[in-house]
């Protein structure tokens, strides 16, 4: 279960890149995670609500969006999106193609932190991706 490793990993991005942002409460954590990373979503929400007790995001939520496969054909010179990951050609031509252009990502996309105002800041996290 390399979940929870990758869950104390985004724990610690997350924290690092808190005194950027004036502390505060994190409200949510959004993390774009590709088709091809090997990660199963549930498994890493589960992980990530252990590892954030006794911690500053603790009662955060974590916002997994799946982001899906996208190759490059070489024969018509243009990148799209598989509609899964079982074959790897081309929608247009059908030419096979290995170019793949998104879908293995885990990337922190931004997190919500809540000011000591009530107002909420996000942060983008560029940077500090897993």
């Amino acid at each position: 279960m390399h979940e929870l490793s990758l869950a104390h990993s985004l724990v610690e991005i997350v924290c690092e890149a808190l005194p950027r942002v004036d502390g505060g409460k994190v409200r949510e954590v959004r993390l774009n995670l590709g088709a091809l990373a090997g990660v199963v979503a549930d498994s890493l929400e589960f992980c990530y609500d252990i590892v954030t007790r006794d911690t500053p995001l603790e009662g955060s939520r974590l916002v997994i969006r799946t982001v899906p496969v996208a190759i490059h054909c070489p024969a018509c010179d243009r990148t799209f999106e598989l509609p899964g990951v079982q074959h790897f050609r081309c929608s247009a031509c059908g030419t096979p193609s290995a170019d793949i252009r998104q879908g293995r990502e885990i990337e922190v996309e931004s997190i919500e932190v809540e000011s000591s105002e009530s107002e909420v800041a996000e942060d983008v996290a560029e940077e500090d991706r897993p």
